[in-house]
């Protein structure tokens, strides 16, 4: 039997413990710590001048940033629309008699086989964490079944794939200006034309680490 999304995100997080960007720049060593400032609710925006063509131009939400790591999903890399029926099957599930269609986005160069849906704070279901405030995470399949059902929440965005970084690595990238960070509008996460939103979250760019 395969895995669910839960168990699935269980061993994607445990898999922080090593580094997992690509980013073309030296790992900080193992003495470096980070600052004690999260930015789990908050957006990544890549550099302009930045070399990795996985990272060129991405807005990445993170939803989770501790001491042991950071993870983050890219949200401004749509690929194609995909029956929901065809997503559930691929992850296991057979004979599902769902309708409906939800455009696929690339989250990241990590595990792209394992699949996330950011998305708004009125739905909760198995498998969801709190992202920030107005943002949450699920990653249970029964969510792609209420979506098709007309029960899933009102905004949503669904992603295979994540970005992650070991622990100190991501202040590491900070402090260099690899990224600039903004906070987690839901405008910007769901609203925002995919194509602009790179341009509206520099726009938004606050203050790094």
């Amino acid at each position: 039997m395969s895995l669910n999304w839960l168990s699935r995100l269980i061993l994607a997080l445990a898999a922080l413990a090593v580094p997992a960007t690509s980013l073309n720049a030296a790992r900080p060593c193992c003495a470096e710590t980070p600052t004690g400032v999260s930015l789990a609710g908050q957006l990544l925006i890549a550099s302009p001048t930045i070399q990795d063509p996985h990272f060129d131009h991405v807005v990445i939400l993170v939803v989770r940033h501790d001491e042991g790591g950071a993870m983050g999903i890219v949200i401004n890399m749509p690929t194609k629309e995909t029956p929901i029926a065809n997503i559930l099957e691929m992850l296991g599930e057979k004979g599902t008699n769902v309708t409906g269609k939800v455009r696929i986005f690339a989250g990241g160069p990590v595990q792209p086989e394992i699949g996330f849906v950011i998305h708004s704070s009125e739905y909760r279901g198995p498998g969801t964490i709190t992202v920030n405030e107005h943002v949450l995470m699920t990653s249970s399949s029964q969510i792609l079944r209420d979506m098709s059902n007309n029960k899933g929440p009102s905004k949503s965005l669904v992603a295979f794939g994540y970005a992650g970084w070991a622990a100190g690595q991501l202040e590491d990238e900070l402090r260099r200006r690899v990224w600039f960070t903004a906070p987690g509008d839901p405008n910007l996460i769901f609203d925002e034309d995919r194509e602009k939103l790179w341009d509206s979250a520099y726009a938004h760019r606050t203050q790094d680490l």
